[in-house]
């Protein structure tokens, strides 16, 4: 019987997949092993994203576990909480990786804590944002799905993170983010006036590689961001020493919010995964 031409389209489509794919699966496995130093078998279902290896060290010293460091990245995971943390370093490429890897352990949720420059000019650093959505003006989305699909975190979890704050009596703002592999564009004056067009509220080098790809590879994944540097603003761009503050005093809040969101996430038990396609 000659085959429907829209089975073999959805065949073809499906064993892209890593979860669909027993070759490229068996693969990821033995990566993400490879790059966290870690045993599949230690990975928690429940997942914490950071670019940061203080925030991985607080993280262990927390929960009393050891960071496990492989070839690229560093990881600890807390069997008390079924969390893992990941640093998995800085940049869309990176984050687009992470993420189909993580598929092959099927995570419930993931979330990203990271670090944005403020745009709008009424933001101040320390400040937390939800991002609603993310520009994907960065060069590795767009090998997994449409450049017209919007980019977008999964709206569970990003309730949970929203609930978290306003318990705590943390303020924070909502919008969509920039997403960059463009580093230097502080000094590229078309660049910024882009960003003003747009609205975008922050920007930032992750979330819209981590949203897409988590889309696609079934993973469900929010971001909370913190206001780290206000680049459009005069001597408002990152430095050394201007890191060193906002580790210092923003480093534990940061990660409290995210470990209650995912732990509440946990305790309510809820569907919170995209449809498989």
């Amino acid at each position: 019987m000659k085959e429907n031409s829209d089975d073999s389209f959805y065949r073809e489509f499906h064993s892209k997949l890593t979860y669909n794919n027993p070759e490229k699966l068996k693969i990821a496995r033995e990566m993400l092993e490879r790059y966290t130093g870690s045993a599949i078998d230690d990975f928690q279902k429940y997942i914490l994203l950071t670019n940061f290896d203080k925030y991985i060290d607080v993280f262990a010293r927390r929960y009393r576990s050891a960071k496990q460091t492989g070839s690229m990245w560093s990881a600890v995971h807390s069997r008390e909480s079924h969390v893992t943390m990941i640093d998995f370093k800085i940049g869309a490429p990176t984050a687009a990786l992470v993420i189909e890897l993580l598929s092959v352990i099927e995570p419930q949720a993931v979330l990203f804590l990271g670090m944005c420059g403020g745009l709008h000019e009424s933001l101040l650093v320390g400040d937390f944002i939800l991002p609603m959505a993310a520009i994907r003006d960065e060069g590795v989305s767009h090998h997994f799905i449409l450049p017209q699909v919007p980019s977008l975190p999964t709206f569970k979890i990003q309730k949970f993170v929203s609930q978290m704050l306003v318990e705590e009596g943390l303020d924070y703002r909502t919008g969509v983010v920039h997403t960059t592999d463009y580093r230097f564009w502080e000094f590229d004056e078309i660049f910024k006036r882009k960003l003003y067009e747009e609205r975008a509220i922050a920007i930032e080098m992750e979330s819209a590689a981590l949203f897409s790809v988590g889309f696609v590879s079934k993973v469900p994944i929010g971001a909370l961001l913190l206001v780290s540097d206000l680049p459009l603003q005069r001597g408002g761009i990152k430095t050394k020493a201007s890191a060193k503050a906002v580790f210092a005093s923003y480093t534990e809040l940061h990660i409290n919010i995210g470990i209650k969101a995912i732990t509440e996430i946990q305790n309510k038990g809820e569907h919170i995964r995209h449809y498989r396609w």
